[in-house]
């Protein structure tokens, strides 16, 4: 099977996530979506990450909106990578070439424990 490149629009940053996986794992076409979503966000996150790099984390006495949306942003990547069950490379991890398989997917955390 031949590797799929990037996403198109997709920028340095989420080229760099897309080759590191699709260069390792193989992927079912659900998991191909969580990955381009996943580049995508990295993107995004590389963006807001210069603004506030610029502009500073503080805007006033407020943090910077920026850095706001990058804090939500980097939560979203952080689950996509959970989706895709990534291997992490520590000892007991799945074979190479595949992606972890776990039972399920443990949702959102809200607080009080009711959604």
């Amino acid at each position: 099977m031949s590797v799929p490149g990037p996403p198109e629009g997709v920028q340095a940053p989420g080229s760099a996530l897309w080759e590191s996986v699709v260069g390792d794992f193989e992927l079912s076409e659900p998991e191909l979506v969580l990955l381009v979503q996943a580049c995508r966000t990295v993107d995004t996150c590389e963006a807001l990450q210069q603004i506030v790099d610029v502009d500073g984390p503080m805007a006033g006495d407020r943090p910077h909106p920026a850095l706001v949306e990058l804090r939500m942003q980097r939560l979203v990547l952080g689950r996509l990578i959970a989706a895709l069950r990534v291997p992490t490379g520590e000892a007991g991890d799945e074979q190479p070439g595949r992606l972890q398989r776990r039972a399920g997917f443990r949702g959102v955390y809200v607080k009080g424990g009711a959604a």
